[in-house]
């Protein structure tokens, strides 16, 4: 992942608790974030996959539409089937442009009252702005200010999560309530990033801290940072925005049409439609594939893939070492051609040929609870 060097960066609320923790603070999307604590990344993946860690997230930015026409208006510049969506469920869906490439990914959840939008925190200014100038007329936009947003992920995380509020054992996967974690009002979505079961919750941020450090007191849970973070998403196959997702990706480049339903395959309304409704038919002339190096050597973002004949078909856009596998994996992009899975292909490593497989991109299963 990629840390900024932006000049005077933002503070969360939980800034303090973090270097009470030891936590080693990097600038990252315009925020002082902890990359890790004293335990480290791998040990803080190892216990995410075994118990619960406790994620803060609250760079990412919080969006509530209000108005009768916002799920249309929204509608108007995503192609997720936002009017599909029944109050408590969550939905992954992205920003499109006019060529069908993603300006961002997002949730997005039907409250009842109204749609409440989470959206990454590199892309939080442009996509209010986004919101703002396409559909600011249709519906109203309130950027939430005064919530924190916290991740516990992990096996145990539900059942640790169930001593405060209890109704969360009966929540499935991308569905949310509004439950009360010792008298604290709190929004929670049964979701989170990295291939885990776990909830990610909006919390007051006067209350932030007490929440957080009522939740890491209990044993199976520990603090975790952004490099366990980007690990566990990466053997989880899931998207980075900026890296394995740019405005110049599309969804059906990236492997993502299943969060496209066929009304909104048929229907289009949204930017890039046409686009996409052309690649569904046709194919389209890269994807996204898992890429599983030989040997011990990571293959790092921006490393040209090629095939056997020396001929660069792709690259690499995240890259790493498993701690859950034991060596290293990667996801990118490679010509469609060349994207069966067990298809031979060399990796360009200062010049070095070095061999590698086209895989699926998820290698560690997902763990989400469904009904």
């Amino acid at each position: 992942m990629n840390f900024d060097t932006t000049d005077a960066p933002k503070t969360v609320p939980l800034d303090a608790l973090h270097r009470e923790l030891g936590g080693k603070m990097v600038p990252f999307a315009g925020y002082d974030m902890p990359v890790q604590y004293p335990a480290g990344i791998m040990a803080e993946h190892n216990h995410t996959r075994e118990k619960a860690s406790l994620f803060d997230v609250s760079h990412m930015g919080q969006v509530r539409l209000h108005g009768k026409d916002a799920t249309k208006a929204l509608e108007s510049l995503v192609p997720g089937d936002i009017a599909a969506l029944t109050a408590g469920n969550t939905r992954y869906t992205m920003f499109t442009n006019d060529q069908g490439g993603i300006l961002d990914d997002l949730m997005v959840t039907q409250h009842g009252d109204y749609l409440y939008l989470v959206i990454n925190a590199g892309c939080k200014d442009a996509d209010i702005a986004h919101l703002n100038a396409k559909i600011g007329d249709r519906c109203d936009i309130e950027v939430i200010e005064d919530y924190a947003l916290l991740a516990l992920q992990g096996p145990a995380a539900v059942a640790v999560m169930a001593r405060y509020a209890a109704p969360v054992r009966h929540m499935s996967f991308m569905s949310a309530a509004e439950l009360h974690i010792s008298d604290i009002p709190c929004f929670v979505t049964r979701s989170g990033y990295t291939g885990e079961d776990g909830v990610e919750f909006s919390v007051p941020v006067d209350a932030a801290e007490d929440v957080a450090r009522l939740l890491l007191d209990e044993p199976e849970v520990e603090a975790a940072g952004l490099g366990s973070r980007d690990s566990l998403r990466l053997e989880a196959g899931l998207c980075l925005y900026g890296s394995d997702i740019t405005e110049t990706t599309t969804p059906t480049e990236a492997g993502l049409l299943w969060s496209i339903s066929k009304r909104r395959r048929e229907e289009g309304g949204f930017p890039g439609a046409a686009v996409i409704q052309q690649q569904i038919a046709d194919g389209a002339p890269r994807k996204r594939v898992g890429i599983k190096p030989d040997g011990k050597a990571p293959a790092r973002a921006h490393t040209e893939i090629a095939d056997q004949d020396g001929n660069v078909i792709g690259e690499i856009t995240s890259g790493g070492f498993s701690p859950t596998l034991g060596g290293p994996i990667a996801m990118g992009y490679v010509d469609a051609a060349h994207a069966a899975k067990g298809t031979n292909v060399n990796l360009m490593v200062r010049g070095k040929a070095m061999p590698a497989q086209v895989t699926s991109p998820i290698f560690v299963e997902h763990r989400y609870f469904r009904d």
